[in-house]
């Protein structure tokens, strides 16, 4: 079966009887063309099924006016802030975004890179699996002067533009505050340290313990996948430790709430035998009973500043050459996890 025949710009030209220049100027909403010669064009166009050749545009010019999205999950209400903040700043400078799932698999950020890069995005914005080790998949960007920016789990590898949290400060914030309602067993459960968030934030919870002098214990810290039903496996670790934590922060709230629901099934109080931690003020956090305590940092905001950046970088900006990190504000947010209600002492 032999397909319909594309319409041009030639077909629009004839068909108006006016110049093929005219009909491309209008196209372009050059201003040189009337509007009543513009709406005209652009009546035919749309009833004759004209699509613009972006194809060979971008052989012109170089460009796609594509930028490359790679993150971990889409289910996560930070990633899809993230992605929201990207597509305003993207859309209001003529961008489009390609968004891309990794799914916390490095072999599948490999293929995503690949795909992107094929797809000849102008510039790739990225958040890291969890065992994502090499970052090789990036250096092919990186030899065509592809610019990259890291957002929220960042890598030093590469010459880039990284964008997140002090995750040491509100890690050291969150343990701290724990320790300042008088817990001083307290479990963190974080995932493989393979990223730097959850670097970060181990580290930020053995400084607040070193500096109120409680001694730091390996078995107090439960790695994992950072799901809701890894805090209820971890939730049966903590059921089984004598003596029983009196704290728990946990580096995410979707597993903060996991493991919540799962102690109190066992008999726990929260906050009264254990008080609770989280991190990323994800909904979630305000539907568990009682609500969480967590930090809260800007996922709309961190998506705007990455893509602002990128942009900038491919309009030449001479800015964003000036720092290779750029830190966003974080800040504890206190509920009734870890206070019962009661104001902090």
């Amino acid at each position: 079966m032999s397909s319909e025949k594309e319409v041009t710009i030639y077909d629009l030209a004839r068909k108006l009887n006016i110049s093929i220049a005219t009909v491309s100027r209008a196209l372009k909403d050059d201003p040189v063309v009337s509007k009543k010669t513009k709406k005209r064009i652009a009546d035919l166009a749309q009833e004759m099924g004209y699509r613009s050749n972006n194809f060979a545009r971008n052989l012109r010019t170089q460009r796609t006016n594509t930028i490359g999205v790679i993150i971990p999950r889409i289910n996560s209400s930070f990633m899809s802030a993230a992605i929201a903040g990207m597509e305003n700043v993207a859309t209001s400078e003529g961008y489009n975004l390609i968004i891309s799932q990794s799914s916390e698999s490095q072999e599948k950020e490999k293929a995503n890179a690949v795909t992107l890069f094929n797809n000849r995005v102008d510039g790739l914005l990225v958040s890291l699996a969890y065992d994502t080790e090499s970052i090789a998949h990036f250096e092919p960007f990186i030899k065509k002067k592809i610019p990259l920016v890291f957002f929220d789990r960042t890598t030093d590898q590469l010459d880039g533009i990284c964008v997140q949290i002090n995750n040491v400060k509100a890690a050291y914030e969150a343990t701290t505050h724990l320790v300042s309602l008088g817990r001083r067993r307290i479990v963190h459960i974080t995932a493989t340290q393979k990223r730097n968030v959850y670097i970060d934030r181990l580290q930020g919870y053995k400084q607040a313990l070193a500096d109120q002098r409680i001694p730091f214990r390996e078995d107090h810290v439960i790695v994992g996948n950072l799901s809701q039903e890894a805090g209820a496996d971890a939730a049966t670790h903590i059921r089984q430790m004598q003596p029983l934590p009196d704290a728990v922060f946990v580096a995410n709230d979707n597993c903060a709430v996991g493991c919540m629901i799962a102690l109190k099934q066992m008999g726990i109080r929260i906050p009264e035998d254990i008080a609770f931690v989280g991190f990323n003020n994800d909904p979630v956090s305000t539907v568990i009973e009682p609500n969480l305590t967590t930090i809260n940092y800007p996922g709309y905001e961190m998506g705007q500043v990455a893509a602002r950046n990128l942009i900038a970088h491919l309009s030449g900006s001479s800015g964003t050459s000036s720092t290779n990190t750029i830190i966003l504000r974080s800040e504890l947010v206190i509920r009734e996890s870890s206070t019962g209600g009661k104001p902090t002492p």
